[in-house]
């Protein structure tokens, strides 16, 4: 009896100690925020990315698939359109596909950065309601490709310069305008950006590139829009398997064919995930958007230390953003083996996709590959890879000024770090800032992130202004 006495008391405890701690993890202050909306001009900054939009720039590794003249059309277009930009900012050309402005500050010290690329992926025309390069208007929507990704933030920045500088304004401090034409092919561009800094001794104070958006209904419990500011990103590999066996006629199979052989590792890697790690951007997010949350997952976010578990469960299940925020994913793209219906595999090849978690590298993801599959007939090789970026501070001048920015744009919203998941051209910084942050600035519905790379890509007129609003903001706190 006295026994079962401890085993309830106990329990009563930890009961009252989650309850409590659920009641205590209330939203942290916010400083009240009185922001004017800065004058520009609107329907300039809706023709000038339409304009942009009609230069076809689609960049691949089949330089064939490209259309050089496009990207010319686009950069003969530029000094037409921000005259001022070019008068009074110096054009660095680092890479034929790089554009770096540096525009002279006031003072001594080291500059912000301020990124965006001009290429897009391509398209499969028939997919789409509407031309993917004419730049349509309707119905208040710029239908294209690229109007998100990132020639809205491309021009956004570039009209928010080409303003200031028309009335005269002159930064705090140095501020360099930094456009890659082969982000989108993992090209030269930002490399030979960054090497330009390195060969200058240029040390950047911040750096701001594509990456999180204002986005709602993404967090559990949330109701209030939430900025989510990528303060590190995913590593990236991707990972051939290979099997070779003898070959033959299909009647007479063996008991396991090559295309079975590597069907067994799929299965085998997806039946045991990467293990989960909590990321101190994935911590801040956690901090910052469940106190906002209702009562139930407060029980869950004030509680990690004893709910994380099952917070992992629910991640594994579910698959998506959220398990991909808290492990390496590992995502088969491809598969190849017999070219004939009736004839067993000589060779089979198939491959995955790696997103490597904060934390871990490509050698030790390799590890876990291996060790996963463990099946010597299999041969696993690495085709490319890229380590996780290190995480920036956000107990900072800069996240604050950064915040700040967004919070004068977007009325009502949450600001807070998060862990993004694709790759951008900020990740070659990493060894010049400790301040590099990813943010798209632009409120983006589901159903708009999801045509990044799809079909219908297009942008509502009035997330044109809001984008400028936002360099405006930034670059007068610089």
């Amino acid at each position: 009896m006295i026994v079962l006495w401890i085993i309830l008391a106990l329990i009563a405890l930890f009961l009252a100690v989650v309850l409590l701690r659920a009641a205590c993890f209330k939203p942290l202050p916010e400083e009240a925020l009185q922001a004017d909306v800065p004058l520009f001009d609107a329907q300039k900054a809706i023709d000038d990315l339409q304009a942009m939009i009609r230069c076809k720039t689609v960049s691949d590794k089949d330089k064939s698939k490209e259309d050089e003249a496009e990207f010319e059309k686009l950069l003969h277009l530029l000094p037409e359109r921000f005259p001022n930009v070019y008068k009074t900012c110096v054009l660095h050309r680092p890479d034929p596909r790089a554009l770096l402005f540096y525009w002279k500050g006031r003072e001594e010290g080291d500059p912000t950065v301020l990124m965006a690329h001009y290429d897009v992926v391509s398209v499969v025309e028939e997919n789409w309601q509407k031309p993917a390069f004419e730049g349509i208007i309707e119905d208040g929507v710029l239908w294209g490709r690229g109007t998100l990704d990132t020639k809205a933030t491309f021009n956004g920045v570039l009209q928010a310069a080409e303003q200031l500088i028309s009335q005269g304004f002159v930064p705090k401090k140095d501020i360099y305008l930094a456009f890659g034409g082969d982000e989108e092919i993992n090209g030269n561009g930002a490399p030979a950006i960054v090497q330009w800094f390195k060969d200058h001794h240029i040390h950047p104070a911040m750096v701001v590139d594509e990456g999180g958006a204002v986005v709602e209904n993404v967090f559990p419990g949330v109701r209030r829009p939430c900025a989510v500011v990528g303060i590190a990103e995913k590593g990236l590999m991707n990972v051939s398997f290979e099997v070779r066996g003898n070959g033959g006629h299909a009647s007479s199979p063996p008991p396991h064919t090559a295309v079975g052989t590597l069907s067994a590792a799929c299965v085998r890697m997806e039946n045991h995930p990467a293990p989960r790690r909590l990321t101190a951007p994935a911590k801040g997010m956690f901090n910052i958007l469940g106190r906002h949350s209702t009562f139930v997952y407060k029980i869950i976010f004030a509680n990690l230390w004893c709910f994380l578990p099952i917070l992992d469960i629910i991640c594994k299940k579910s698959g998506g953003e959220l398990n991909a925020l808290m492990r390496t994913t590992c995502a088969f793209t491809t598969m190849q083996g017999s070219k004939g219906l009736n004839v067993l595999p000589p060779y089979a090849k198939m491959t995955a996709n790696l997103r490597i978690i904060s934390g871990e590298t490509v050698d030790s993801t390799l590890d876990y590959i291996r060790k996963t599959v463990n099946d010597p007939q299999i041969e696993i090789n690495l085709m490319e890879g890229c380590d996780p970026s290190p995480v920036s501070q956000t107990e900072c001048e800069e996240w604050a000024q950064l915040s700040a920015a967004i919070r004068g744009t977007w009325e009502n919203v949450l600001v807070s770090p998060y862990l993004m998941l694709a790759c951008s051209d900020s990740r070659h910084y990493r060894d010049l800032s400790d301040k590099v942050y990813r943010f798209s600035a632009m409120a983006l519905s589901k159903e708009e992130r999801g045509s990044i790379h799809g079909n219908d890509e297009r942008i509502p007129l009035e997330t044109i202004g809001k984008t400028v609003e936002f360099y405006l903001r930034l670059i007068k706190e610089r």
